[in-house]
């Protein structure tokens, strides 16, 4: 095995998906899906179970994944001990802070890896050379590269009744406490409910809300990806088809800064790669 397996099996870990890992690492997807058949042969066990989804870790890939983390920090250690300092770019990339963690930090590796970059985050509102937001908060005078699209769920409490329902409909909410986040995206899902909400506390992130909604105070609406992430709640779906488009937005009137050039360029050649695993066109057969 070599450490570019190990990076890649550490990416399919996190993600739990061989395109997206593909994405986070820049690479196709048939070079993921080959470095781990190579480690699976060479550890001699199975580290993925494969699913309609995506994929699952095995026990063997709990147990692996530490150790295999550890070798790749050690690597990374042990590069930059010799390497003489370089001047570096200041590079300052605003957050909204609405993201979840792993798809954040996956997104974040590409930059700071790099030893000519010195990285500052900031809010999404701040000045900033580019910024990771939704698509509904972007500015006239921006450009915009989509990352990823994901849909709203609800999140409740382990105990809470409505969990033994599979959907939930608004209907279902009417009187229940729920933790506002107040964003717009929410609001589609309440529409002209929304006098029946009965908003139990205010969350200022999404690791808040989820805090909140383990505590039992209430009913979260927030991002699949926030939700599936947190074992201590319970992830419902809802009958309002909800989504938000997540992206890099930058300034068309000011130049980006080399290191930004590179990454978005990465960026847009991710998205143009066509999708190896997406649904086929089924062909019409011949009467």
């Amino acid at each position: 095995m070599d450490i570019r397996e190990l990076r890649y099996f550490a990416a399919v870990y996190r993600e739990r998906n061989l395109t997206a890992a593909a994405r986070a690492c820049f690479v196709s997807q048939p070079s993921i899906s080959t470095a781990i058949t190579h480690l699976e042969a060479e550890l001699g066990t199975t580290l993925f179970i494969r699913h309609k989804k995506g994929v699952a870790p095995t026990a063997s890939a709990e147990q692996f994944h530490a150790l295999a983390r550890r070798i790749i920090d050690e690597a990374d250690a042990a590069r930059s001990l010799f390497r003489k300092p370089n001047t570096k770019t200041t590079v300052t990339l605003g957050l909204m802070r609405t993201l979840d963690v792993p798809r954040t930090i996956a997104l974040l590796k590409p930059l700071t890896t790099r030893t000519d970059i010195a990285l500052r985050l900031v809010g999404h509102d701040e000045r900033a050379d580019a910024r990771i937001i939704s698509k509904s908060m972007l500015r006239a005078d921006e450009h915009f590269v989509a990352l990823w699209s994901e849909r709203y769920v609800a999140a409740l409490p382990p105990a809470h009744p409505l969990t033994l329902k599979e959907k939930l409909r608004t209907s279902d909410l009417a009187g229940v406490p729920l933790i506002d986040r107040c964003h717009c995206e929410q609001s589609e899902f309440f529409g002209r409910t929304s006098r029946r909400r009965q908003t139990a506390a205010i969350a200022q992130s999404e690791d808040w809300a989820m805090a909140l909604v383990a505590a039992g105070v209430g009913i979260a609406i927030v991002p699949e990806g926030v939700a599936r992430g947190n074992p201590d709640v319970v992830v419902r779906d809802i009958e309002v088809r909800v989504k938000r488009e997540v992206g890099l937005a930058y300034r068309a009137s000011e130049p980006l800064a080399d290191a930004l050039k590179d990454f978005v360029g990465k960026l847009q050649k991710q998205r143009r790669k066509p999708d190896p695993t997406g649904p086929r066109r089924n062909k019409r057969r011949k009467s």
